[in-house]
């Protein structure tokens, strides 16, 4: 299921970017030995101060297991401040009409082999299909992206080749890199679904997101709300079933109001509780 988070909504999905961040770091840093910028665990540069368009890939659990960075190119962005030198001379492609996508990963210690849902070829071609479709709504007509042979042999075996390249594969640290073009056409689309047997739409809305990330945060810890295994009282299992039958962000918060208005009712264990984790009581209910 794919998230796109850039600069309008990227507030609410604080904690989404940050597993994002921690990602790349275990991938990128980690994985490939890449000379990038890690800190406290996370994998950012100063391009991601830029809002760009961040497509995520989450499971059932909520957990991020594979990201791309989109970023325009009339500002901006790695092929024209740090892999130049991979045009020979020439300069950058500049258009409201080509986007670099960048920073593509995914987790390969979640994911398993194969080509089912909880496969990295399932989430690679996810990504991928969420990347091409939410900037060929934008206007995008074509995607430029920095990476190195064997994600080019990835491209090719998942009915996504690079129609051309620009420039020449030059090494770069560790690794090689070389600039493939990508069409964001309807074919292009098609041709990763049919490899990938994706016929669904991929996107989560904001709100979907949301609750599947609330929901995720409670069943991570259960019971650590009932921490002292008290029997519940019947206002606490009022607030159990009101939570549980809460299926919009709006509906959980409202519960949450409620809670607040009548803290008098409860000890200060039992009020940080019920606001921390309200879900975790179904398991005591």
């Amino acid at each position: 299921m794919i998230i796109v988070i850039d600069g309008i909504n990227q507030d609410k999905f604080k904690d989404v970017l940050d597993e994002m961040f921690k990602l790349r770091a275990r991938v990128f840093g980690d994985r490939l030995g890449w000379d990038v910028n890690i800190k406290d665990g996370r994998e950012r540069d100063h391009f991601d101060d830029l809002h760009p368009a961040h497509v995520v890939s989450i499971n059932d659990s909520g957990d991020v297991v594979g990201c791309m960075r989109l970023l325009q190119t009339t500002g901006p962005h790695m092929l024209s401040d740090v892999f130049h030198s991979i045009l020979d001379g020439d300069a950058p492609i500049r258009s409201s009409q080509v986007w670099e996508a960048t920073r593509f990963c995914v987790d390969t210690k979640k994911l398993g082999r194969g080509r089912g849902e909880n496969s990295v070829s399932y989430v690679t071609s996810e990504v991928m299909i969420g990347s091409f479709e939410y900037a060929k709504a934008a206007g995008v007509l074509d995607s430029i992206a920095v990476i190195d042979p064997v994600m080019n042999r990835v491209l090719q075996r998942s009915g996504n080749a690079p129609y051309d390249y620009l420039g020449t594969a030059k090494p770069m640290g560790k690794v090689v890199a070389m600039a493939a073009l990508m069409d964001c056409s309807d074919e292009r689309i098609s041709g990763i679904r049919d490899y990938a047997s994706i016929e669904h739409d991929v996107f989560l809305s904001d709100e979907e997101a949301l609750e599947l990330c609330a929901r995720t945060k409670v069943q991570e810890k259960p019971g650590v709300a009932n921490f002292d295994h008290q029997p519940l009282t019947r206002l606490e299992k009022y607030f159990v079933e009101q939570m549980n039958s809460a299926t919009t962000k709006d509906e959980v918060d409202a519960v949450l109001r409620l809670i607040e208005t009548l803290s008098d009712r409860f000890t200060p264990e039992q009020k940080t509780a019920l606001l921390r984790t309200p879900r975790a009581f179904a398991n005591e209910a």
